[in-house]
């Protein structure tokens, strides 16, 4: 049966680990490398509820999209949920992989599924890496088109069809009857990317995690350059629409449609090098944090 090694090798040639942010550390967190793999779980957050029901499957190998560490780590005992979960996977034999940034921009990885979902097609990288090994673009985010142009209100109805449930819901800025062409999708926190969405050309950005202060600039920008446009200036790309408009995601929602294509891909993998085909499940409860919305 296919060894732990054998699973990470072909999760790190899925999701290269070279494709990483300098600030990210994904990969394998624990685990014995000659450990049998049979049973693989996925899930965006490596919560403790999450890990509590992988352990229930009996998965040797759960693959999550967030880090259980995001940063430096001097301790791992039991006074700290951390610990808790190391000491919960070892004693029970569960193995954890983390695909973050590198799942990010990888080929069929998070920031292609979401646009795949969306409908958008002649996708490219928002911000692109360059990597002569694969065949494919890649990097973070997509920028793409849809068939047919539509209202940014019907459009975001589209986006929040395609995620999965949370209490949170999408917000949505900008003028909700103009039209949506060309569509920018950064899965995950994105208002550091505002100026290559500007650049992209998008009519419309979906990201998450917007923050009041980066979002508001942006948006009183994208107005300034429309009236401009509206007055024969060049300014910014388009008409005389604000361009892009905003539409927020719940963080883990988003990044989640991700596992539309892991749970196909990675099995497939390890048994193109093995020969067996793990079992597979997706752990899809909500781990967005939001419990309630009070209007």
């Amino acid at each position: 049966m296919p060894k732990l090694q054998e699973a990470v090798d072909a999760l790190e040639t899925l999701y290269p680990l070279r494709y990483a942010e300098s600030w990210d550390a994904p990969g394998l967190i624990v685990g014995d490398l000659d450990a049998p793999v049979t049973r693989i779980a996925f899930a965006a957050d490596p919560t403790h509820a999450v890990i509590e029901q992988a352990i229930g499957w009996h998965a040797d190998l759960l693959v999550t999209h967030h880090p259980l560490f995001f940063r430096a780590v001097h301790e791992t005992s039991g006074a700290g949920v951390h610990g808790a979960i190391v000491s919960a996977l070892y004693r029970h034999g569960c193995a954890l992989w983390v695909g973050h940034t590198n799942a990010d921009a990888a080929f069929r990885g998070v920031g292609q599924a979401a646009a795949d979902a969306f409908g958008l097609h002649d996708l490219q990288p928002l911000e692109p890496i360059d990597d002569p090994q694969s065949p494919h673009a890649v990097g973070i985010g997509r920028v793409g088109r849809l068939a047919e142009p539509m209202p940014l209100r019907d459009f975001a109805q589209v986006v929040a069809r395609k995620l999965p449930e949370t209490e949170y819901g999408i917000q949505v800025a900008g003028e909700l009857d103009a039209p949506v062409s060309t569509v920018a999708v950064l899965p995950g926190s994105g208002d550091s990317m505002f100026d290559a969405v500007r650049a992209s050309g998008a009519d419309v950005y979906v990201t998450s995690d917007l923050r009041h202060h980066p979002a508001t600039d942006a948006l009183e920008q994208a107005r300034w350059e429309a009236s401009l446009r509206q007055h024969g200036l060049h300014a910014g790309n388009g008409d005389g629409h604000l361009r892009p408009a905003l539409i927020n995601t719940p963080h883990s929602a988003i990044e989640s449609l991700w596992f539309r294509y892991a749970l196909e891909d990675v099995p497939a993998a390890i048994a193109a090098r093995t020969g067996q085909r793990p079992e597979v499940k997706w752990i899809n409860m909500r781990t967005d944090p939001w419990d309630l919305v009070i209007r």
